[in-house]
This record gives structure tokens, sequence and C-alpha cells, in this order.
């Protein structure tokens, strides 16, 4: 009788070990990109004080390309020897991290 009511205390025990819950944590990461649209424009037409500011920046610089948004920024494809890369600045020539 005694091994009867060990054993089914011992069975109920783990039972109720297998039956316990772990709390759940939802990890949810909402990642908003926002880019701003950007219009190509001439060489021609980009600030001089942009200009000014590569020279004194990255004298050896080269502009391929430029870019234009809604808030007067500008994107520069700038090649330096062999190396490509973006650069963003003001219309005054202060330069923009992005």
């Amino acid at each position: 009788m005694k091994n009867l009511f060990l054993s089914a205390a011992i069975v109920l025990g783990s039972l109720t070990s297998f039956a316990s819950t772990s709390p759940i944590t939802n990890t949810i990461v909402k990642v908003v990109s926002v880019e701003d649209e950007y219009t190509e424009i001439k060489l021609e037409e980009l600030p001089s004080a942009i200009s000014e500011s590569l020279k004194k920046a990255y004298p050896e610089a080269v502009i391929t390309k430029a870019y234009k948004n809604e808030k007067s920024e500008y994107k520069l494809d700038v090649t330096v020897g062999d190396k490509v890369g973006n650069l963003f600045a003001n219309a005054d020539g202060s330069w923009i991290k992005k």
C-alpha cells in the first residue's frame, strides 16, 4: 500500500513538472528605413560651397554624379583613386552624416 501511494505521488509529481509553462517573451524588432527621394542634377548645378568643401576635405576626389532632395540636401557619388563612395552635404557645404 505504501508503494502504491509512493508510486502515485512520484507519477503525479513528475507530471506536474512537465505541465509547468515557461514564460513566453516575444521580441519584436521594427526597422523603419526612411529614404529621401534624391533626383539627379547636373554637376554644374551643384553649389560652389559644396565643391569647395570637397576640395578642402578630399583634394583628390572626383564627383561622378550629384543628387538633390526636397530639403536641399545633396548626395554626391565620389571617386577617390580606386575607391567609390557617397557623401551628403547641405547647400552651405557642411557635411551630413547618414
